[in-house]
């Protein structure tokens, strides 16, 4: 009940009608998948120093989907980053992560942070 009652007043905020809500959803998932895909190619690689490209390529491609996808890359980075202010890793690097996403979410070349020598597999 809460979850629908969470849905009706999103689509009522955004002024989203029934097949842009659809659409929205549509891309949130695809947006996620491209979250995931960047972080499972990094785990992957797992390659000195590309930790920022693979942040700015999982943002650009999920906002690349549309609204709904850029929503997620936000959502998802957030999340993400903020587990890691709990966990006491470095503010420092949080905040260099966060520039990364936000580089990407805004469509701008990821490849900005790609280090020399990765495989271009990525």
């Amino acid at each position: 009940m809460k979850l629908s009652i969470g849905i009706i007043f999103f689509c009522l905020v955004l002024g989203v009608s029934g097949q842009r809500w659809l659409s929205f959803i549509k891309e949130a998932g695809q947006g996620s998948k491209d979250m995931w895909r960047a972080y499972s190619d990094m785990r992957e690689a797992n390659f000195k120093n590309s930790d920022k490209y693979f942040h700015a390529r999982g943002n650009y491609d999920a906002a690349q989907r549309g609204p709904g996808g850029a929503w997620a890359a936000k959502v998802i980075s957030d999340a993400r980053e903020g587990i890691q202010r709990l966990t006491g890793h470095g503010a420092e690097d949080s905040r260099a992560d966060q520039a990364a996403n936000k580089w990407g979410r805004s469509g701008k070349d990821p490849n900005h942070f790609r280090p020399k020598g990765l495989p271009s597999k990525y």
